[in-house]
């Protein structure tokens, strides 16, 4: 059985090996407030890849643009254009894995195909 109170950042440390695996050429990681703490500090003490916690600031009221973390909201907003990836419909994680890709890869397309000319109708 699988305890209900795992949080993200107790996985990271492994995640992160398994990714530096793929690509070590990753050498630096960005994270929100949630991923700080001494836990996983020492967990990635022995790896070759730095980890700078990204904080947003409570002492301005209303949206302001945070360095680094626009890019992850960014990228959330145009993977959640999807349909298929605006709820959780998928019975397997690797299937919902498969969508995300898929739409990145249509992302992708799209702007290596450049602006599409006006069609006139």
């Amino acid at each position: 059985m699988i305890p209900a109170n795992i949080q993200d950042r107790d996985c990271a440390a492994n995640l992160i090996r398994k990714t530096r695996c793929l690509f070590p050429w990753i050498a630096k990681l960005f994270a929100d407030g949630g991923y700080a703490g001494a836990k996983l500090k020492a967990a990635l003490a022995g790896q070759p890849v730095e980890l700078e916690i990204v904080k947003r600031t409570d002492n301005e009221g209303g949206f302001k643009v945070v360095r680094r973390r626009w890019v992850v909201e960014r990228t959330l907003s145009w993977l959640r254009r999807n349909r298929r990836l605006m709820a959780h419909y998928e019975a397997f994680a690797f299937i919902a894995e498969g969508y995300a890709k898929l739409a990145m890869i249509g992302i992708m397309l799209k702007r290596l195909a450049g602006p599409t000319p006006n069609r006139a109708t």
